[in-house]
């Protein structure tokens, strides 16, 4: 699984995956486990395997707001506290079993000044994070709860009925009452 993922990118040989796929550990987490916590530092990747990530932050209020899933065959970090090595701003919690092969941040730097091929590697990532940032800015500006459940339940089928309803009610800004209405009136 995660071969074929640097393979889908065309950068690396052969050679060069299996050398540093040696790199990566193996890491189970049970439901309900975090990969990072908000105000730690996050100083690791993960590849997906298997399970589901939601991300959220904590309002003033206290209230958790769910802003992101992320599901198998991509990789998971705080982004900005890996980049930057300050505290998460974000909480990313696993809401089903999890498999992931986890590279910490140290070995990614030795990788990078060893093969200029991870810089493009790198770029092509945080060009794919922009992306799907900017899509989740433009849907909630644009689109309306129904639209963004569309959205979920085509891009990602396989996973939707595994997210607890309350993840998903705040995932899309909604009450979870409205959620099951819109549920109620979508028939395939």
């Amino acid at each position: 699984m995660i071969k074929d993922y640097f393979q889908s990118f065309n950068i690396f040989s052969e050679k060069e995956i299996e050398s540093f796929l040696q790199l990566f550990e193996a890491r189970e987490l049970n439901k309900n486990d975090y990969f990072v916590q908000e105000g730690d530092q996050c100083k690791e990747i993960a590849f997906i395997e298997s399970g589901i990530f939601r991300s959220y932050y904590t309002s003033s209020e206290g209230k958790d707001n769910t802003y992101c899933f992320r599901f198998p065959n991509g990789f998971i970090a705080s982004y900005s506290s890996f980049i930057s090595g300050n505290p998460g701003v974000e909480t990313m919690q696993a809401i089903s079993e999890a498999h992931l092969q986890v590279l910490r941040k140290e070995k990614i730097e030795k990788l990078v000044n060893g093969n200029p091929k991870w810089i493009l590697f790198l770029k092509m990532i945080a060009e794919q994070e922009y992306l799907e940032l900017e899509k989740r800015f433009f849907q909630l500006q644009r689109d309306n709860a129904t639209q963004r459940y569309l959205s979920l339940l085509q891009n990602q089928p396989n996973y939707i009925q595994d997210i607890p309803l309350q993840y998903l009610a705040s995932y899309l800004g909604i009450t979870q009452r409205h959620l099951s209405r819109i549920r109620k009136e979508i028939t395939f």
